[in-house]
């Protein structure tokens, strides 16, 4: 009897079909890789979303919070010209794509830290049919690539867990990217750096969308008041899992 997980496996990639290959992968299944990965790809807002260089495997949270995005976006969409977004710590692109998949008239900018995962966006941009003229794809440390741009809005999931929170699954320890998972001993290091950055990069009401866990609500929303008013909203799991910051 085959689990869910393997009958998925089995109609995705296999189309039905009981090769040795799809036995071989079940084995890896039970030896605990995602998935996802096996599959070779997510589908995330009506896009297809490829895996190759293993980056991050998008989440059902990240794809809620990036479709209440929309919403905000497509408003300025409608008064606002040249409206310019940034999928900060891209890993697949599956912000920044679903983005403009939903929104093709935007430009967008991906920054993502590892340069393997550069391959993978572009990828994931040609065959979703994103216009190579909407995006570029670059490569570096947060906001170390950027000199004067300003965004409209700026989104990111970045590495937020806390490892002595240890909630996190087995599978996704080994084999997921651990530049992706952790964000420092309280997990806020790379968030506080990114809420402290933001200003330079937005433009007047710009706002900043942050994917988070629940226990770091207070210590953003300190950080934030300096220079931004914050809602922090819940997930379809009822969790306070992502904040709007809006530049004052």
């Amino acid at each position: 009897m085959l689990s869910q997980e393997e009958k998925w496996l089995l109609e995705e990639k296999y189309n039905g079909e009981k090769s040795e290959a799809f036995f071989a992968d079940c084995e890896k299944l039970k030896a605990g890789i995602p998935l996802a990965y096996l599959i070779g790809y997510i589908p995330f807002l009506n896009a297809k979303i490829y895996l190759d260089s293993n980056p991050l495997i998008p989440r059902p949270e990240t794809e809620f919070w990036v479709e209440k995005s929309l919403t905000e976006i497509r408003k300025i969409s409608e008064t606002e010209r040249d409206v310019k977004i940034l999928d900060l710590c891209a890993g697949s692109g599956c912000i920044g794509i679903g983005i403009l998949k939903n929104c093709p008239d935007l430009k967008l900018d991906f920054i993502e830290i590892d340069q393997k995962h550069q391959i993978t966006i572009e990828k994931n941009c040609h065959l979703n049919n994103i216009n190579t003229n909407l995006y570029r794809v670059l490569i570096g440390d947060l906001f170390s690539p950027l000199t004067d741009e300003k965004y409209d809005f700026i989104l990111s999931n970045p590495p937020y867990i806390d490892p002595k929170l240890d909630r996190t699954e087995e599978s996704v320890k080994n084999n997921e990217p651990e530049i992706a998972l952790y964000g420092g001993d309280d997990g806020v290091k790379i968030i506080e750096e990114i809420i402290t950055e933001t200003p330079q990069y937005l433009k007047p009401k710009g706002q900043l969308w942050l994917e988070h866990e629940p226990e770091q609500v207070e210590k953003i929303t300190e950080l934030a008041k300096i220079h931004f008013s914050i809602i922090t909203h819940k997930d379809q799991y009822g969790v306070q899992r992502f904040s709007q910051l809006v530049l004052e």
